[in-house]
């Protein structure tokens, strides 16, 4: 009888995960006047569109950044990289100074998740995420955080010039 709860617990924690991290992205009717490859970011929904040429777009929920660390306008996907390792920027490693110079690709604690677009205005970047509970939130120094497998879709999609458009 234990062993059977056992199995039945970690089963259901299995799908408990399962759907912790499934994907949250979806397709989408857009009458926007975006044109189609760009990506579109709403900070207010927290979401993210990837419009496309036929009337919808790919809608992806999103982390934004916190109140005071939000940006809007425009920038250009610069660079593409496969589980990048990060630097923390100045203003995150004075808030947190304890942070590595460095944190590896790949590792637990590195914020960037599975994939980064980092765009042409400063330091911020589209990435995903070691914290998948930060997704519809407002969590960031100014990075759009999106769960791994939709980060790793996006990527897919776009190519470095993409263009960024940041709304309220």
């Amino acid at each position: 009888m234990c062993v059977r709860t056992a199995f039945a617990m970690a089963a259901m924690i299995g799908i408990a995960f399962s759907a912790a991290s499934a994907s949250a992205r979806e397709v989408v009717p857009f009458d926007g006047r975006v044109s189609p490859g760009t990506v579109l970011i709403k900070t207010g929904e927290r979401k993210l569109y990837f419009v496309r040429g036929d009337g919808t777009a790919l809608r992806y929920r999103v982390a934004v950044g916190k109140p005071g660390k939000q940006w809007f306008g425009e920038a250009q996907i610069d660079g593409k990289y496969v589980r990048p390792a990060w630097s923390p920027p100045a203003e995150v490693k004075h808030d947190n100074p304890r942070l590595p110079d460095v944190i590896p690709g790949g590792a637990p604690n590195n914020p960037m998740g599975a994939r980064a677009l980092t765009l042409s205005l400063d330091e911020y970047a589209i990435h995903g995420t070691n914290r998948p509970s930060s997704i519809g939130t407002y969590a960031s120094y100014g990075c759009i955080r999106m769960l791994n497998e939709d980060i790793v879709h996006l990527y897919d999609q776009v190519s470095v010039g993409t263009r960024v458009v940041v709304v309220p």
